[in-house]
């Protein structure tokens, strides 16, 4: 069997213009990255005004488990079957980063025959977005830093700096560290730390910016600490804004490439919904709206995370109303929810499918709660059997759900057709009425309450002495009228990544609550969550190599 970079590096792709050609883009709009990527001009996106939207289709997921849902390949199979129908359609995707792809994950195109390509710039650096994020945020960090140095005229308390550096590389030895050692002329000594960029606050701007305008007044609001008496101080407030900005003119634009089928696919904006808000940007979702009579995106890790932010994040921001949500399972995951050791998921078990389904079932409850159409998808594995697969059909159209098969991994497109079916007509026969879960006028504990105990099921929430204080900061600071992103763990519907399938009797433990003022929302640390992840005992970076003519293996 080959493997996904084998399938990847056999495609023949199309050149990047002639993709942009069926969405109506002319050369003269693209701003060429080598023979396969492109990002798209501001003069184009601004001419789209004016056009109608097409239909939103999000596809999310169960919780996330060793034996593999398939989201993104879903995604991608999904938006070929379409042009196998003669529909027109564009996939937006997020963009991988570096720590998965070296970490445990690997990367993010797809898989088998449903991938983006070229899968390789894809996974590694692609057109530099992640890197311009990485010198935006160390930047500010630099000028933050320097601003102390220089006599510190705002008052900044050296305990309070919030502004935290960043590298997209899973590195745990820099989650907390001490700068500024050495002599006098080497800064003021403090305690410091990293975040991996896709968590940094300059990700959530760049992915929630409608324009540059939009992106610079972002910006200027970020929080990077607080002065000895208790006030913010702003990026705005150090001078960071114009030279942010200039690192991130080229990033703000999203990308297109294509998938094997030559799909157009804009990819754009950072993953991780455990610890972000895990979308792709609003400005190439909205791209995508108007050139394409479909358009599939996908938020990160299960429903409970990306979704839940999709949906009180972005749609709330960005006025966004999905018309439907394809929720992707397989049946070797659910029988891993039910207990299944992962070397035994090849086997039929109904009892064990019965047992973990509850995790497919609380997603669909969660899906209802926003008021839009479900069409519910088993990614197939070929040990799946017959009786499987039908209980779990008749599970979901028990609970008003549509359902199909998908075989994208292995067919592509048309391994894709019959769930392009059941969206096509989910899309004509149910009608969405979106609305978020809470509204703008509850109080911060009171959203975080609404999602730990309607999402994720939990009895409460329990906060630490110092996430009560910030709760109070931030309330008196005039920020309880954003929404929440929870970081937690995506393994689990609970905090603790132990408890699988639909757990019961449980709480939320909140540790740490802090603004993202320009993103436009508050941060909820949950559990232990790490903004920096580790690498793990074997990494896949031990894996990957590059040969004499340039070709990569071990990615996957």
């Amino acid at each position: 069997m080959k493997t996904d970079i084998e399938i990847a590096q056999e495609a023949v792709m199309e050149p990047i213009d002639q993709v942009a050609e069926k969405l109506g883009i002319e050369m003269e709009d693209l701003e060429l990255y080598g023979k396969y990527k492109a990002k798209i001009s501001e003069e184009f996106m601004a001419s789209l005004k004016g056009r109608p939207d097409g239909k939103l289709i999000l596809v999310t997921a169960i919780n996330p488990t060793p034996a593999g849902e398939g989201k993104t390949t879903t995604s991608v199979g999904l938006g070929e079957a379409f042009g196998k129908l003669g529909k027109k359609a564009v996939i937006a995707l997020r963009e991988p980063s570096l720590g998965p792809c070296f970490g445990i994950k690997g990367g993010a195109a797809g898989g088998g025959y449903a991938q983006v390509v070229p899968m390789e710039d894809l996974n590694l650096h692609f057109t530099g977005d992640f890197h311009a994020i990485t010198s935006a945020n160390n930047l500010c960090a630099a000028l933050l830093d320097n601003h102390i140095q220089q006599g510190n005229e705002l008052g900044i308390d050296t305990r309070q700096v919030v502004w935290k550096r960043c590298l997209d590389m899973n590195d745990r030895v820099l989650r907390n560290i001490v700068v500024g050692l050495g002599g006098k002329a080497d800064g003021v000594v403090r305690e410091d730390h990293f975040v991996i960029t896709v968590a940094t606050e300059i990700m959530a701007v760049l992915c929630l910016a409608e324009n540059m305008a939009d992106l610079k007044q972002r910006l200027s609001r970020m929080v990077v600490a607080y002065t000895f008496d208790g006030k913010p101080v702003t990026a705005g407030d150090i001078g960071a804004v114009g030279s942010m900005a200039a690192l991130l003119k080229d990033a703000i634009k999203p990308n297109l490439i294509q998938t094997l089928e030559h799909t157009p696919a804009l990819v754009h904006g950072g993953p991780f919904a455990n610890i972000a808000h895990g979308c792709n940007s609003v400005r190439a979702t909205k791209t995508a709206l108007k050139l394409a009579d479909y358009v599939i995106t996908e938020a990160g890790f299960g429903a409970d995370l990306g979704a839940e932010k999709f949906f009180d994040i972005k749609c709330r921001q960005a006025s966004l109303k999905p018309d439907a949500v394809v929720l992707v399972a397989t049946v070797r995951a659910l029988k891993y929810n039910g207990g299944v050791a992962k070397t035994d998921l090849g086997m039929e078990n109904l009892e064990a499918l019965k047992k973990g389904i509850v995790n497919l079932e609380k997603h669909i409850e969660n899906l209802h709660k926003y008021d839009v159409p479900v069409v519910v998808t088993l990614n197939s594995f070929l040990t799946d059997t017959e009786a499987e697969i039908a209980y779990v059909k008749q599970f979901c159209e028990d609970r008003g759900c549509e359902f199909a098969i998908s075989e994208v991994w292995e067919k592509g497109g048309e391994g894709g057709i019959a769930l392009a079916e059941k969206v096509l007509e989910t899309l004509e026969k149910k009608e969405s009425h979106f609305h978020v879960l809470y509204e703008d006028s509850l109080s911060l504990p009171e959203k975080i309450e609404t999602v730990a105990k309607e999402i994720y099921g939990a009895d409460g929430v329990v906060y630490s002495p110092a996430a009560k204080k910030q709760l109070a900061r931030l309330a008196e600071l005039g920020f309880s009228g954003l929404p929440v992103c929870m970081a937690k763990t995506q393994y689990s519907l609970s905090d603790n990544p132990a408890l699988l399938g639909r757990p019961e009797h449980f709480e939320i433990s909140v540790r740490e609550v802090y603004v993202s003022a320009g993103a436009g929302f508050v941060v909820v640390l949950t559990g232990a969550v790490m903004t920096m992840p580790g690498l793990p005992k074997s990494p896949a970076a031990f894996r990957i190599d590059v040969d004499e003519d340039g070709r990569i293996t071990g990615l996957f």
